[in-house]
């Protein structure tokens, strides 16, 4: 620092302009040397921290979001300038979500044996966000008096289970865990992004505005089918050595275009997933055979695997970065605090009620309901009049943190039942083969 301001001082010196400028690029090289080396450094850490997960029972993102926060903290405590890492949060988080969410679709497989269980995590995922918005909207209302749009659209933030939490979270339990978690976390994130846009962009719920929504999905449908179509001939067609990258760019392109005319984008990402994860199933279809299957097929698992990689590296990337952002007097804020225990207390709470009435096992599916990167994503859409000074981030960062430490020890205490699922009738295999293992 103090070779920099004696350079910045001897630059009002002709005769020293020359050494300042040798010396300002060096120093610009070593900075971005160390930078690139630190941010290399954590990416394997990272990726250590992915693969102990499954052995520890813990969560990657905590150990990520830990990650994150001691950096920022020793960053602050050498005194070490670091540009602002804000703005890019919402970017990570959005391509994050996309991803994650195509990352869990290309993996379901749809037919007549999978509907029951998505019923039920469509059942499971919309239920409680009613339920939990109404009663948390009350809450608001009655503790500091905000109108009721205001009040709504500051709960809803909370409402929402974090696929980009979970998914990755479950990959050690049953067929049947998994992919019931993948259903109720991706049908959650689009429900509640739904259900968020409709409160924020209607200043008055009336016909009118229930028509605009109506006509809104139908034009997403219509877009999503027509989009996966002209992917999956693309991805068919192409036979450059470069195929992946431009779909990938092309369905963050759509889906940023969709949410500017405020459309559902998530579907658009869901149906495409869906269409690609299950070509088995549709090859039946005539229209079908113009795609060529078979090399789309090929094409679909290659696909996969980018995918999978591109997610790891923006997941990581936002929870590093949202970890470094953390503030330790938000995490230890005693007058949110209460607030923010008695969010997760009332989601386990209704979590518990509707897996009883779904008959679906309580250990671990009710810990399995973290708050996160959605969570972030739309409290931070949050603007204007619509804010409220006491739904603060710390409110926020306190729930997401106490939600998936909760979803930490219900995994880690976790003790999967080894049963003979072929011996179970079908009235009893329901309930029975959910505890099996894969």
């Amino acid at each position: 620092m103090i070779l920099l301001g004696y350079c910045v001082y001897s630059l009002k010196k002709e005769k020293y302009y020359f050494y300042f400028k040798i010396i300002s690029l060096y120093l610009f090289e070593m900075i971005t040397s160390q930078a690139v080396i630190v941010v290399c450094i954590l990416l394997l850490l990272a990726y250590i921290i992915d693969i102990s997960a499954k052995h520890t029972k813990i969560p990657s993102v905590i150990l990520l979001l830990a990650l994150g926060f001691g950096v920022g903290r020793l960053t602050q405590w050498l005194y070490i300038p670091v540009a602002d890492l804000e703005p890019i949060l919402p970017v990570l988080g959005t391509i994050g979500l996309i991803l994650i969410v195509l990352e869990g679709a290309l993996d379901l497989e749809l037919n007549n044996s999978k509907f029951p269980a998505i019923r039920l995590a469509l059942v499971n995922a919309l239920l409680p966000i009613l339920l939990l918005a109404a009663i948390i909207t009350t809450m608001f209302m009655f503790f500091w008096q905000l109108p009721l749009r205001v009040a709504l659209v500051n709960a809803i933030p909370f409402c929402v289970i974090s696929s980009a939490i979970a998914i990755p979270s479950v990959r050690g339990l049953s067929v049947f865990q998994r992919e019931f978690v993948i259903f109720e976390t991706s049908l959650s994130d689009i429900i509640g992004v739904l259900f968020f846009n409709f409160i924020l962009y209607n200043e008055v719920i009336d016909g009118h505005a229930f028509g605009h929504f109506g006509l809104q999905m139908l034009l997403i449908i219509v877009i999503s089918f027509l989009a996966v179509l002209c992917l999956s001939f693309l991805m068919a067609k192409l036979s450059h050595h470069v195929t992946y990258t431009p779909i990938l760019i092309l369905i963050i392109l759509i889906y940023y275009v969709s949410k500017i005319y405020h459309l559902p984008g998530l579907i658009f990402i869901l149906v495409f997933g869906l269409f690609l994860g299950n070509l088995d199933e549709i090859k039946k279809f005539r229209w079908v055979e113009k795609f060529n299957p078979a090399k789309l097929d090929a094409e679909v698992h290659k696909f996969k695997s980018i995918t999978l990689e591109a997610t790891f590296i923006v997941r990581v990337l936002f929870f590093m970065v949202f970890g470094f952002l953390l503030k330790p007097e938000e995490i230890i804020n005693l007058q949110t605090l209460p607030f923010a225990a008695g969010i997760v207390g009332l989601i386990l709470l209704i979590r518990y009620v509707s897996l009883r009435i779904s008959r679906l096992p309580i250990q671990p599916l009710l810990f399995i309901a973290p708050r996160g990167l959605i969570t972030i994503l739309l409290f931070i859409s949050i603007t204007g009049k619509l804010t409220s000074s006491h739904v603060t981030s710390a409110m926020i960062v306190q729930t997401v943190l106490l939600s998936v430490i909760i979803m930490m020890l219900g995994l880690m205490f976790y003790e999967p039942v080894e049963q003979n699922v072929g011996t179970v009738t079908n009235k009893e295999a329901r309930p029975n083969a959910h505890e099996a293992h894969e």
